[in-house]
């Protein structure tokens, strides 16, 4: 009697799957894909009897269904989507745009063919039949390319699209060559920009000095500013302030030194007969013959040109110097009206995140350089007025404008004071006798050491904050390098510079 007992695949079910009316197995339900992760298996594979999540297909193990097909109830749309995914183009047996895992195959770029064109790059189509195309390497006994011209095509690779070769790989930037040209070129252009910032001295000069001055000046225009004036009107009361005091200088010394040239013009014939009178002389003349020497010393060709040379220089000089002090001036008025603009320009140059704090230390270090310049006018109005008031006791002649004369060169740290006490004390000999030199020289003395070492040291203190040997160095260092100039701006700078040091070096190092 023959078995009905329905035959079996010779596999148990797996917990969870059925059996349909067929004899086929049920498929289970699939598991959602984060459970099948989790299970272990590796993304993208589908199992035997599982529907592939995300694949767009529905896979069994029945050999009747295609790639992407299932014979199971409630599977159309997985059929569609199936036919759909891989109906693209694809070879034999590459099951179309899917994977054998069901993942979409990526889309696959070919590689361009053929040569390009070195001018623009584009793809160039060349011709079935080539002509020597490629370089041929010498061969032993070939002839030198340097003289058979067919030769020298054949090594080169001559054709259609390279009619002199083609050309070579291109030299990496280790090459010896390039590493060699690079280092010239920026050689020749540092040499260049030193020379041109030597020749440019001058230019470079006046425009620091009149940004200096604009910076020390800004302190009266924002007082200024908070008494109710806008800033145009505070700029043109300040520079009308420094315009008069240039002018009052220069008119205080007109005076004075045209009497003093008419006085001498008068004087000389005496003082020729006073040298003629004199019997010290007298005697010399006798031993040495001065007077002859004297005479023909001024009588000579050379004596004559060196005086017009030494005069026209001297005219040279004062010309330049009347130029370059107007031109100071209207580059720092121009720099006074605009300075909150430049300042806001160069601000804005350092890095977002750190602008704050550049412009919280630009403000601190104008401010300081400020504060010198405002120091620095003290000290020399406080040495002018001491100077008027004891010349004027005195009784010397021009007490005014030898008062003004202090008051100026004493602006210049550590050397001012001293040349305008030789100044004072020559006139106060010249006009006078030598008990007021006596007496000048030993007042300046004394005022020196009390304005070296109690004015000065306290009125630098307060605005610049500076140690009084650093005053003194950062002085020396810059007369040294720019001379008057740089003694002006050695003072500031160096105040800038030790700022920096306390708030970025020093901080910086203790995180080290």
């Amino acid at each position: 009697m023959p078995d009905e007992t329905p035959q079996h695949d010779g596999r148990e079910p797996a917990p969870g799957e059925g059996r349909s009316a067929t004899g086929r197995r049920v498929p289970a339900p699939a598991p959602p894909a984060d459970e099948a992760d989790r299970a272990g298996d590796p993304p993208g594979e589908i199992r035997d009897g599982e529907t592939g999540t995300g694949a767009g297909s529905t896979k069994t193990d029945s050999p009747e269904t295609g790639s992407g097909g299932s014979d199971s109830p409630g599977t159309g749309s997985s059929q569609s989507g199936s036919a759909e995914t891989g109906s693209g183009e694809s070879g034999p047996g590459e099951g179309g745009g899917v994977a054998p895992s069901g993942a979409l195959k990526p889309e696959e770029i070919e590689q361009p063919v053929g040569e390009r064109d070195p001018a623009t790059g584009a793809p160039v189509t060349l011709p079935a039949v080539q002509s020597a195309t490629e370089p041929v390497p010498p061969e032993p006994g070939a002839p030198d390319p340097a003289h058979d011209v067919e030769q020298r095509k054949r090594e080169a690779g001559v054709d259609h699209l390279f009619p002199f070769g083609k050309p070579g790989q291109p030299l990496g930037r280790a090459h010896p060559f390039v590493f060699g040209f690079t280092a010239a070129l920026g050689v020749i252009t540092a040499w260049m920009l030193v020379k041109a910032a030597t020749n440019a001295k001058s230019v470079l000069v006046m425009i620091v000095v009149a940004m200096f001055l604009a910076v020390g000046l800004n302190p009266a225009v924002e007082r200024l500013r908070r008494i109710g004036l806008p800033r145009g009107a505070a700029v043109a009361t300040v520079f009308l302030i420094v315009i008069l005091f240039f002018a009052g200088f220069v008119a205080s010394l007109v005076q004075p030194v045209s009497e003093q040239v008419t006085e001498l013009r008068h004087n000389i014939p005496e003082y020729v007969q006073q040298l003629q009178n004199n019997k010290t002389l007298a005697d010399w003349d006798k031993r040495y013959g001065l007077l002859e020497r004297a005479e023909k010393t001024v009588n000579g060709d050379g004596f004559q040109k060196g005086l017009t040379d030494t005069a026209t220089g001297i005219g040279k000089v004062a010309v330049n110097g009347i130029f370059q002090t107007i031109t100071i001036l209207i580059l720092t008025l121009y720099f006074l009206s605009s300075l909150p603009q430049i300042k806001t320009f160069f601000y804005q140059l350092a890095p977002r995140t750190r602008r704050a704090r550049v412009a919280l230390l630009g403000d601190e270090i104008l401010d300081r350089i400020g504060g010198y310049v405002a120091g620095q006018f003290t000290i020399a109005l406080i040495a002018g007025v001491c100077s008027y008031i004891f010349l004027s006791i005195l009784g010397v002649k021009y007490a005014l404008a030898l008062a003004l004369i202090v008051a100026v060169t004493d602006l210049v740290p550590l050397i001012g004071a001293t040349i305008g006490a030789v100044i004072v004390s020559l006139v106060a000999f010249l006009t006078g006798t030598t008990t007021d030199l006596i007496v000048c020289a030993i007042f300046y003395v004394v005022y020196q050491q009390v304005e070296n070492y109690l004015v000065y040291p306290r009125v630098m203190k307060r605005t610049v904050d500076v140690q009084p040997a650093v005053t003194i160095v950062a002085a020396l260092v810059g007369a040294a390098l720019l001379g008057v100039v740089g003694a002006l701006l050695a003072i500031p700078t160096a105040a800038a510079i030790s700022l920096l040091i306390r708030e970025v070096v020093m901080p910086r190092q203790e995180t080290l």
